[in-house]
């Protein structure tokens, strides 16, 4: 017991270190990296199996990887080809400022429930209604919530979303029965964040769109209808339930030949632009809306999520979190069973920096806390899906903010994703803590 307390609290040592002192956490990931290796061989295991444990962490999060490349191309091609300034075009004119920030949180929760993708819709839309957002002057922090929000209203609910799909898979439960049982849990932090979005955003009545933005785009784009024709395929797609994968790689793919036919764009610069993100040549004024985007955007988030999830197979395989699960077996008689799952979500989403391991390992020592798989599957979806996006330095979070360019404390107004959880702790300590029996671990 004294070598896993030991191990973990060099690990969450070197973690707060980089925190508190601005670090890049990928040093704190490499730290962790050599103390569970370092643990996992000082009881007994060889370093071929220790090997073996990282490569099957890592074996889980290829899918993630391929994600974050279109991920990047994405946000590049459509800059480049004029499908973002197509629509922030047409759309600027439609705003009203008491109901704009509404409409982005709508507008994120339809695309992620459409595409199952919180990083593909922040990376779309949300970049979209983040770019407008700026162009009529509105409050970035207060915009950028609502992408969040939005994004991860589908990433929880989606019969798309990877998220829903590993919860189905660690749980052994169905999807559709999951999201009939979450779709219960969810209209009061719903309507309560819509109102909120309201009330907060009727401040900001003195905005007003730049004219001089529309002159803009258009001396700088060719603003045919058939530049829309990327976002529509993604959203075709997404109706037919087709991978994400697939139309995202069709939307490049049709994003790619409008640039040439309508943009003007060559080949060769087009391809270059796929890895360093849309550049303007001149103007400045547009740099400053546009430039961004590119698979070089996502490599170091690609590095962060490889190594953290690596984690994941020396803590299944070894009794580094034993001590852990049992306390957890006895918070859960006080707080009841959802309380402690959302005080472990929390722990696990700081700890691990990115949702699948922390969905991992909250699913892991909080397995036994309910007797039926569908109530575990319930609670994993209303905590560590949406709370990992509240983490600052988690992946979840940080990915997003980062791709729509809102500032960090954007996340105080990502009301959907912790009324979601405080709601249902609420119904909980109500339903829940007069059953306060919890079954007894088998591990």
């Amino acid at each position: 017991m004294i070598a896993e307390i030991i191990t973990l609290g060099l690990f969450l040592a070197g973690l707060g270190l980089c925190i508190f002192t601005g670090i890049q956490i990928l040093y704190a990931l490499l730290f962790g990296l050599a103390c569970f290796s370092l643990y996992t061989l000082s009881r007994g295991y060889s370093v071929r199996e220790t090997c073996s444990m990282l490569g099957e962490g890592m074996g889980k999060v290829k899918n993630i990887l391929i994600i974050f490349v279109l991920i990047g191309s994405l946000t590049s091609i459509w800059r480049t080809c004029g499908t973002i300034p197509f629509i922030l075009y047409h759309a600027m004119g439609l705003i009203d400022p008491r109901f704009f920030v509404l409409c982005t949180f709508l507008l994120c929760s339809m695309m992620s429930f459409l595409t199952g993708t919180s990083f593909g819709t922040a990376s779309t839309m949300g970049v979209i209604c983040m770019l407008i957002s700026n162009a009529a002057g509105l409050d970035p922090a207060l915009t950028g919530g609502a992408v969040l929000s939005g994004s991860f209203f589908g990433d929880r609910c989606s019969p798309m979303s990877s998220s829903a799909q590993l919860v189905c898979t660690l749980t052994r439960t169905d999807i559709y029965t999951n999201l009939k049982n979450m779709c219960r849990t969810c209209p009061i932090p719903l309507l309560i964040s819509c109102i909120l979005y309201v009330a907060l955003a009727g401040r900001e009545t003195g905005a007003q769109v730049d004219s001089g933005l529309l002159a803009l785009f258009r001396d700088n784009f060719s603003l045919h209808p058939a530049t829309a024709l990327p976002a529509l395929i993604i959203l075709g797609l997404a109706l037919f339930h087709v991978d994400v994968k697939y139309a995202m790689g069709a939307s490049i793919a049709a994003a790619a030949v409008v640039a040439v036919l309508y943009q003007g764009a060559m080949p060769a610069d087009l391809m270059k632009s796929l890895w360093t993100g849309y550049r303007a040549e001149s103007e400045t004024r547009l740099s400053s809306l546009l430039n961004g985007g590119g698979i070089s955007s996502m490599v170091k988030v690609g590095i962060i999520v490889l190594i953290s999830s690596s984690y994941s197979g020396i803590f299944s395989r070894t009794r580094l979190l034993a001590g852990v699960k049992s306390a957890l077996q006895r918070s859960a008689r006080i707080f009841t069973p959802f309380g402690t799952v959302v005080v472990t979500s929390v722990l696990s989403c700081a700890v691990s920096c990115n949702q699948s391991l922390a969905t991992i390992l909250t699913c892991q020592m909080c397995g036994t806390l309910y007797p039926s798989k569908e109530k575990l599957a319930l609670a994993l979806e209303d905590t560590v899906i949406v709370l990992a996006p509240l983490v600052p330095w988690g992946i979840a979070g940080a990915v997003p903010v980062a791709t729509i360019g809102a500032p960090m404390v954007c996340m105080l107004y990502a009301f959907y994703l912790y009324l979601l959880p405080v709601w249902n702790l609420l119904t909980a300590f109500y339903h829940e803590r007069p059953k306060a029996p919890v079954p007894a671990s088998h591990s």
